[in-house]
Formats: C-alpha cells, structure tokens, sequence
C-alpha cells in the first residue's frame, strides 16, 4: 500500500471539513476522488500534502506514519501536489518554473533527464521555456504546474482540478497526459469535478459528500453506477 488514510479528521477552526475518511491507493493506480464543491476533495488533497494538521486520524505513506510531519518533508518522501488553481510563479520562466519543482534535488544528471521526460510530456513547455510563466495559456499553465510537480520525481503525484477553466479540448489532452504519466510508473491521486474524464482514466474512485466517503469501486462501476450518473455525470 502507497497511501492509507485511517479515520481521518480535518477542521477548520469549529468547521468539520473531513468526518473520519478512510481510504487507500496502491503503488500504480490513478485514483479519483469526486463530489460537489465543499464535498472534501481539497481538504483531502491537503490532509495528505500536510498543508493542514489532522483533528485526529493517521496517514501512512510507503509504509511510514507520516501524520506530523511537515509538508516540505513530504515532498522530500515523494509526495507532490499541483496545487487547484495551478499556482504558477507568474514571473519566472517556464525553465524557472521547472527548476523549483527541483528545488529538494541535488542529483544533477537525474534532474536533466526529468526534465527531458517533462519536455517529452509536453512539447509546448520547451517551446516556450524562455517565456514568463504568467503570459502562458490557461492549458499551458496547467501543463507548466503538472510538469513542475513532476520534477520532484514523486512517488505519488496529487493532481487538484487540473481541467479547471480549460476548453473541452485542451482537458482531453491533459487527461491523456496524466494517464501517459501513470503508465511511466508514477502513482496518482486526482481530485477533479469532471467526474466523466476523472472515473475513464481512474482505477479506482472515492465519492465524497459533506466530508464523507458514500461510494468506492471501480472508476468503470462508478461510471454505470444510476446514483453517480445522476449526481454527477448529468445522466438521469
């Protein structure tokens, strides 16, 4: 097991964000969670990036508790996010970019080659490696904050609404992109509120309502399942 969450509980301030989640992801799998805004899927993302401190609960990561410990460890660990929103440095260039994603690494040659597999991953980035991050598309800055991410060289890779305010067309090719990035052999944990591209390209999915998990299976009978089809896919 990569990742379990054990009867995890998260609050913000009196506010109960998470209710004692318990979930897991193995070494391979793309993994979704889905649900309606405020469901959880952040606070979830945050809880395992340890960007918030857990009300009570555990976290288990390559075997290891990992519950306090700091977030810039985590990623040390092989734990990285690409953060809802893309969160981009909009002044540095898309080499610069890429190059704090670095920023834990020292291994000089390994780096070089991470960044050819995310050149590889997304052409347009090295044709625009010089250019300011903020003068990117909205699809070119989303590619820009997954290839960040990916530069840490995680063992499990948290991707927040990648297909946030981007056109039909250019989600498809980043979906395509993340499925391409699982089977080079990087764990994923997706949180995404295209519920019909997230259970097509997830092994396994979790549907979260008002901090809780109600459904887990099969991103395939998840797609067919009637109370998902309603709630999220648009089909009655």
């Amino acid at each position: 097991m990569l990742l379990e969450l054990q009867d995890v509980t998260l609050r913000y301030g009196r506010i109960e964000a998470l209710h004692g989640i318990t979930m897991q992801v193995e070494e391979g799998e793309i993994v979704a969670l889905i649900g309606a805004n405020g469901a959880g899927k952040t606070s979830t993302m945050r809880a395992v990036s340890g960007l918030n401190t857990l009300a009570s609960g555990k976290i288990l990561f390559d075997g290891a508790d990992i519950t306090g410990m700091r977030a810039d460890l985590r990623v040390v660990k092989g734990i990285c996010q690409s953060p809802e929103g893309r969160g981009i440095f909009p002044g540095m260039t898309v080499a610069e970019n890429l190059d704090m994603g670095a920023y834990t690494r020292r291994d000089s040659a390994a780096i070089a080659s991470d960044l050819e597999r995310v050149f590889g991953l997304f052409p347009r980035l090295q044709e625009r490696r010089k250019q300011a991050g903020g003068t990117l598309s909205g699809g070119e800055q989303q590619m820009l904050a997954v290839g960040r991410a990916l530069m840490s060289r995680p063992k499990l890779l948290l991707l927040d609404e990648p297909s946030m305010g981007l056109a039909p067309m250019v989600i498809r090719q980043i979906f395509d992109i993340i499925t391409e990035i699982n089977q080079q052999g990087t764990t994923v944990l997706l949180v995404e509120q295209n519920a019909q591209q997230a259970l097509s390209r997830a092994h396994r999915a979790y549907v979260l309502e008002t901090g809780r998990i109600v459904k887990e299976g099969s991103g395939q009978d998840l797609l067919v399942d009637p109370a998902v089809k309603e709630a999220y896919l648009g089909v009655a």
